[in-house]
């Protein structure tokens, strides 16, 4: 419930608040449009940082790196392999490609060490799922050290559909009939959950192999490359492509936070060893990526931490039949996202229990969990009518010096903000990949849809995270719904 009630008593806060204490409003949208000023100029620092390390990553020869940095206190390269997990459900072959292609398409790199798991639902059908796996077979049998598909059944006891029931299914079959029988160390692989319409960079694996072997504390990392939904930027609505854009390059100094309190997202790496130490995703968790997260930094007594690898993933934008439904898709991906909520009162309840773990290091995290939620839902309401509605609903404090200037100040700290986006919107250009279309009448398109910021953050992102966080006040369930995309 803490999401859904602070956020409605922040957003109601400028109006019943304008009547009994204006200058208490004012003083609060100040603080918010400087911590905003602040975030926006954080982001931008570090996302033009994290450009160069990109670009550094691209061009490292990471075999090459590995042989030339090896210690004796190392993994060997010829014992480490990746198990990379594709969850599927539907999905027309075309789409699986994308991420199936990219495993195979890495350079300076042996693909005999990676094993591909797609894991599929039985709830799919089973003339689907063998469409799948006949395409797969014949096209990639030789390519991996393996390929496995599994049918994750429907309906298990505890069990709500979703990506995290499908991996920890495959997972756990990888273990049983690849790992177990063939007698390997579960240490030396690492795992990789992933999206169908995941593009790996070429260099992912064999960077990700170069941070497995060196790290001493493998056993207790993941590994976040930043995502992009560079692949159909350029076909998917306005209001999509602006979110995506800014999605984009802030994940860059996310990832980066000094902080170190930046959880992996979406499509990330980690041991095999860890996550079958901590159980597997749990079985009733919707968004599992900072779930499985939280679940290993408890569990491992606070050890758990993030780093990430400067090599770009690419994904699709959320699309859909026509304009409409692909805004439909958004928004209902959104929803889903937000209800990682539900991490809050887990984090909370698991902090109480994990006394080992230093408070302060406990604090922070749920701080972060909180300030990420509470800040989703209602920052646009504070940005936009939290600097006006005082003066508007409040003459008397108009009248005062604070009240007559709190407009004009909030304009101006929000006139400073456009500093780092202009910042942000070049950087997102510059990292398209080649194969983007770069022309003139593209940037132009590109840059005329920037009017349309503030309706696109409230209706794709402020609007469905409020959904989500009112749900979960309310104690409503919410479905699983895979996010429609298409090449």
């Amino acid at each position: 419930m803490i999401p859904g009630i602070f956020a409605w008593v922040t957003i109601s806060f400028p109006i019943w608040g304008s009547f009994l204490v204006p200058r208490l409003v004012a003083y609060f949208v100040i603080a918010f449009l400087i911590y905003w000023l602040y975030q926006s100029f954080k982001s931008a620092f570090f996302a033009i940082i994290g450009y160069y390390k990109i670009q550094r990553s691209q061009n490292t020869d990471w075999s090459l790196q590995f042989n030339q940095d090896f210690r004796a206190d190392w993994l060997k390269y010829r014992d480490i392999n990746h198990v990379i997990i594709i969850s599927s459900y539907k999905e027309p072959l075309e789409i699986i490609e994308m991420a199936v292609g990219s495993l195979a398409a890495q350079i300076n790199f042996d693909t005999k060490k990676l094993h591909v798991v797609i894991g599929q639902e039985q709830r799919a059908g089973q003339q689907n799922n063998q469409i799948t796996i006949d395409y797969f077979s014949k096209k990639y049998q030789d390519v991996f050290g393996s390929l496995t598909f599994t049918d994750h059944p429907a309906d298990l006891p505890g069990e709500i559909a979703g990506k995290h029931t499908n991996e920890a299914w495959a997972a756990r079959h990888f273990k049983k009939e690849f790992i177990q029988k063939n007698k390997f160390d579960i240490k030396n692989f690492t795992l990789t959950s992933c999206d169908v319409d995941t593009i790996f960079n070429p260099k992912y694996f064999s960077a990700l192999t170069y941070f497995y072997a060196q790290d001493p504390k493998r056993y207790f990392k993941f590994w976040q490359s930043p995502i992009f939904w560079h692949h159909n930027i350029d076909q998917v609505p306005a209001p999509i492509r602006i979110i995506g854009t800014l999605g984009n390059v802030i994940h860059i100094a996310n990832i980066q936070e000094p902080d170190g309190l930046f959880f992996n997202y979406s499509c990330y790496s980690s041991s095999f060893y860890l996550i079958d130490k901590i159980g597997y995703w749990d079985p009733d968790m919707i968004p599992e990526d900072w779930h499985i997260f939280l679940q290993s930094f408890f569990a491992t007594g606070g050890k758990t931490s993030v780093n990430p690898i400067f090599l770009p993933t690419v994904v699709d934008a959320p699309s859909g039949k026509n304009y409409f439904d692909a805004l439909k898709n958004r928004y209902n991906q959104c929803v889903r996202h937000a209800w990682g909520a539900t991490d809050i009162p887990y984090a909370i309840e698991q902090a109480r229990v994990h006394t080992e773990i230093p408070i302060v290091t406990r604090s922070l995290r749920i701080f972060k969990l909180i300030e990420t939620h509470f800040i989703w839902s209602s920052n646009w309401f504070i940005l936009t009518l939290g600097t006006s509605l005082p003066a508007i609903l409040n003459p008397k404090f108009f009248q005062t010096a604070f009240g007559y200037n709190l407009p004009r100040i909030s304009n101006f700290i929000l006139t400073l903000c456009l500093i780092p986006l202009f910042a942000l919107i070049i950087l997102d250009w510059k990292l398209r990949p080649p194969t983007a279309d770069k022309n003139f009448k593209n940037a132009i398109k590109n840059l005329l849809q920037w009017p349309f910021m503030p309706l696109a953050t409230l209706t794709m992102s402020v609007i469905p995270g409020l959904h989500s966080h009112t749900r979960l006040m309310l104690g409503k369930r919410l479905e699983y719904k895979t996010t429609n995309k298409k090449v």
